[in-house]
């Protein structure tokens, strides 16, 4: 695949965080970021072992952008579709995630990728999770998941991507894909959804251990408590994207997302134990 300076540049909306994304005829160029090595190194672990929910990697352009490939298909802009709610496309994603996990988990979580760690500012709480064991996702909102033929068929947007393990991946889909906030600060598509019975679709569809399960609902509330830190810092530290979510009030959610969690923490471990 070769880059023409030539082609016509369509911005591509929707992130929170990363400007200047635009398509180039059947690419889509992304300025190099902190995290561009990793993605590098993860799509082409998913090429080698054959994982097609994931775009290519072809190299640098004259801007020095990455090249990736375009993926055709039906992306969730703002305000969300009213099929985010939908649970046949839910479990949908949910069974994508597995399988990119899957594929990415036979490369480890080698030395570069512990880089990708946000360092823990001052009072954030430990973490909890266990040993992480892949590179996760985790990121997986609708405006970064991709259908067909309404089928999720790839994950796209891997600047988030960090070790770890396959309980955290799933509560990042229950967070976006599940309803587990207060109702008044979801999207208005998915203000109806039942946390408790998509929450069992999701652990289902995605085929989480015992084990894993027995520590969701724990882990929610423990990443709930520890992103209010994050993204403050985030915010403070790289400005952009981050200081603008900041400003829009994402703390307050954040810190409202604990709370409706410990508050629903018992329904919840019932709905996710099966």
């Amino acid at each position: 695949m070769t880059s023409n300076a030539d082609d016509i540049e369509v911005p591509l909306l929707g992130g929170d965080v990363t400007e200047g994304v635009v398509r180039v005829g059947d690419t889509v160029r992304r300025p190099v970021s902190g995290a561009s090595d990793a993605v590098r190194r993860v799509l082409g672990h998913l090429e080698s072992v054959g994982f097609a929910g994931a775009p290519r990697f072809h190299g640098v352009d004259a801007k020095g952008r990455d090249i990736l490939d375009f993926v055709d298909g039906e992306v969730a802009g703002r305000p969300w579709p009213e099929w985010v709610a939908d649970p046949e496309r839910i479990a949908g994603v949910a069974m994508l995630v597995r399988a990119y996990d899957d594929a990415v988990e036979s490369l480890g979580v080698p030395d570069w990728a512990t880089e990708l760690r946000h360092p823990d500012p001052p009072g954030i709480p430990a973490s909890i999770a266990p040993r992480p064991t892949l590179v996760g996702h985790l990121d997986v909102t609708p405006e970064n998941v991709v259908f067909r033929e309404g089928r999720a068929a790839a994950l796209i947007d891997f600047d988030l991507i960090r070790p770890a393990t396959r309980a955290e991946e799933v509560t990042n889909v229950l967070l976006w894909w599940g309803g587990w906030m207060p109702v008044d600060d979801r999207e208005r598509a998915t203000r109806d959804v039942d946390p408790v019975a998509t929450g069992t679709l999701i652990v289902d569809a995605y085929g989480l251990d015992d084990a894993a399960r027995a520590v969701l609902v724990e882990l929610a509330i423990n990443q709930a408590d520890r992103s209010w830190f994050l993204m403050k810092s985030r915010a403070e530290t790289l400005g952009g994207g981050w200081q603008r979510m900041w400003d829009d009030g994402i703390g307050d959610r954040i810190r409202r997302r604990a709370q409706w969690l410990r508050d629903n923490a018992e329904r919840l471990e019932r709905a996710v134990r099966g």
